[in-house]
């Protein structure tokens, strides 16, 4: 009898906790919809377009997710809706360097090196979004990324006061899509714990590296989608 009560407390506590996660989870993109846009053309102008970092392979060919990015920075900046692109990654060692990989195929593609700027401090989310604040000064630019990430960065921006908007890249679908999904729901509680209660700050919080332009700001209502 006790093992049953201690299973059927165990189910309850269970159900409680992936209904909270759910709640979580659906609150955040609530909250940050109004801020996220999937049409380049409708996007607001702002100096500065901060890309997440992505591995650009995964077992030897190529991320979607790092193409999608890469191809809508392109786009923005060809655009003239960003001026600047601050590209913010993992620099875990000397064979993996997500900043300088984007740099390169930009370069590539044709956008100047002054126009360029890296954050080789973009472990998680987090960082690279109050970073991009506090250390490159910059507290209105558009985040570069899919869509279920947006949500979360912009949740992180707005709770450090950040005047954020993002596009939001297509993504894959399939089992891969699905884990990813089923990831960002833990992700997403982990952000909530991180600022509400830990108040997790940069792992480099310096110094300060002033991305040296006027940043654009477009005032009044931002356009329907």
């Amino acid at each position: 009898m006790k093992l049953l009560y201690l299973f059927r407390i165990s189910a309850v506590l269970l159900i409680v906790l992936v209904g909270a996660s759910l709640l979580i989870d659906r609150w955040i993109s609530a909250y940050t919809s109004d801020r996220i846009f999937t049409d380049t053309s409708l996007i607001p102008s702002r100096t500065v377009g901060l890309v997440l970092g992505t591995s650009k392979y995964i077992a030897k060919n190529l991320n979607p997710y790092y193409d999608y990015r890469m191809s809508a920075a392109l786009s923005l900046y060809q655009l003239d809706k960003i001026n600047i692109l601050l590209l913010s990654g993992d620099n875990a060692h000397r064979s993996y360097n997500e900043p300088w990989t984007m740099k390169r195929d930009l370069l590539k593609a044709g956008i100047p090196d002054k126009d360029i700027v890296l954050d080789y401090a973009g472990f998680r989310t987090l960082d690279s979004v109050v970073r991009a604040k506090n250390v490159f000064e910059t507290n209105h630019f558009v985040i570069i990324t899919q869509k279920f990430h947006c949500e979360r960065a912009l949740f992180i921006a707005q709770s450090n006061n950040i005047d954020a908007i993002c596009l939001a890249v297509p993504e894959p679908r399939g089992l891969a899509g699905l884990k990813i999904r089923t990831r960002e729901v833990l992700a997403r509680v982990k952000a909530m714990i991180d600022i509400y209660l830990l108040d997790i700050q940069p792992r480099f919080p310096g110094p300060k590296e002033p991305i040296s332009t006027q940043e654009m700001v477009i005032e009044g209502p931002m356009p329907q989608q």
